[in-house]
């Protein structure tokens, strides 16, 4: 399988999630930043997973770019999502980054088939919570699985 995990990171906690899931992908696995990735590489790769930190309850500006850019889907390309987010109850107020990630992926054609994913840091910087890297990567697993 080759896999493609696109992701931005403001504090470093979205960048260790998207490493921790690409981690257990067995395959080709890329593991790049947002700023490092063309819509051409969107065609050469079984999954794509995307992830962003949650910031005023959107994707990062990068992350809305690169979306507002990508083309059409690849009918062969399986897509899923995650965010990094607080766990306070004011933050569900905003809602969070990767409802809104699948939401543009899918006003384009693309089908996002797994639930999207919310991993939590303890402020705003972070760090991760206690247990959230396993968390994360036994969610890699799971997709990776159900892509193949």
């Amino acid at each position: 399988m080759k896999a493609l995990i696109v992701y931005d990171s403001v504090h470093g906690n979205t960048q260790k999630v998207a490493q921790a899931v690409g981690d257990v992908i067995v395959g080709e696995v890329n593991v790049r930043r947002v700023g490092e990735v063309t819509t051409g590489d969107l065609k050469s790769v079984d999954l794509l997973i995307i992830g962003s930190p949650t910031h005023g309850g959107k994707p990062t500006p990068a992350i809305r770019g690169f979306l507002d850019g990508m083309p059409g889907p690849v009918s062969t390309v399986r897509v899923a999502v995650f965010d990094t987010r607080m766990a306070a109850g004011w933050v569900k107020v905003f809602g969070f980054a990767a409802p809104r990630i699948a939401t543009a992926l899918r006003s384009k054609g693309w089908s996002v088939e797994a639930p999207v994913e919310g991993f939590f840091v303890k402020g705003r910087g972070g760090p991760l919570k206690d247990g959230e890297l396993q968390r994360a990567a036994a969610w890699g697993q799971a997709i990776a699985e159900q892509a193949s």
